[in-house]
């Protein structure tokens, strides 16, 4: 769960753990973030959850409220940013650390990422066949990746790709496409497949009603061919592909 650390003179006093949809920062005790600071004024800030995100607004406070040291009056926060208010820091926190996964694995994160078991699951339905588009073998795969797995290793892609977020609390977080078959979207929702093939990088409709957006055009049912700095936009979040020298 996302929270704000407080800390006083660098040494942490509290976590607020961000439950409600707002929250109120200010010199006022009834504020659900009390901040004894004279320069603080009553109700100075809040804290507004929209979606999976979180919003800092100024609320017309008399000195304005600084985020990474610029005055701000509608910021969306990501993990890290300190708001301050002289010797006192909130310093927003994502999600739990046991719940956002390193680069290497398939996810970020939950609402993000698919988890593994559930690719696995994925990958035995039809809907993930791939178009013969560029060389692949004769009957699709189904039930596992081995098939394509071996066809990387004996003919490599040139480049390797990654997806960079754009937006949301994990902007920044990048992903290394360095399997034969990365799922991602959110189960129920939207679920896309990149396949990475000798030819390239494709895209591939899994699950949903709406299929993955890149570059503003929908890619529909068939496998897309993804080109260096293409937009990915699915189930909410936007990625960028690009492409470096393995």
């Amino acid at each position: 769960m996302a929270k704000l650390i407080f800390s006083l003179d660098g040494a942490m006093v509290k976590e607020y753990p961000l439950k409600k949809e707002r929250i109120t920062i200010g010199r006022r005790p009834t504020n659900d973030i009390h901040i004894d600071y004279l320069a603080a004024s009553g109700e100075h800030a809040a804290i507004l959850k929209k979606g999976n995100d979180f919003y800092i607004e100024d609320q017309n406070s008399t000195n304005g409220t600084q985020v990474n040291d610029q005055l701000v009056k509608s910021h969306l926060l990501q993990s890290g940013d300190l708001i301050q208010f002289g010797k006192y820091t909130l310093k927003f926190a994502g999600e739990d650390a046991s719940q956002v996964l390193g680069q290497n694995s398939v996810a970020f994160e939950q609402t993000i990422m698919v988890r593994p078991a559930a690719m696995k699951a994925l990958l035995e339905t039809p809907s993930i066949e791939v178009p013969a588009s560029a060389p692949m073998p004769e009957t699709p795969v189904t039930a596992s990746t081995n098939t394509a797995e071996d066809m990387v290793e004996n003919a490599p892609v040139a480049m390797t790709g990654r997806i960079q977020v754009l937006n949301g609390s994990n902007t920044g977080r990048q992903l290394v496409l360095n399997k034969a078959l990365t799922t991602l979207g959110k189960i129920g929702v939207q679920v896309a497949v990149i396949t990475k093939r000798a030819s390239g990088y494709f895209i591939t409709h899994v699950e949903g009603k709406v299929f993955p957006i890149v570059n503003g055009v929908s890619t529909g049912a068939q496998a897309s061919v993804l080109s260096d700095h293409d937009v990915i936009e699915l189930a909410g979040v936007k990625m960028e592909f690009f492409l470096e020298k393995s």
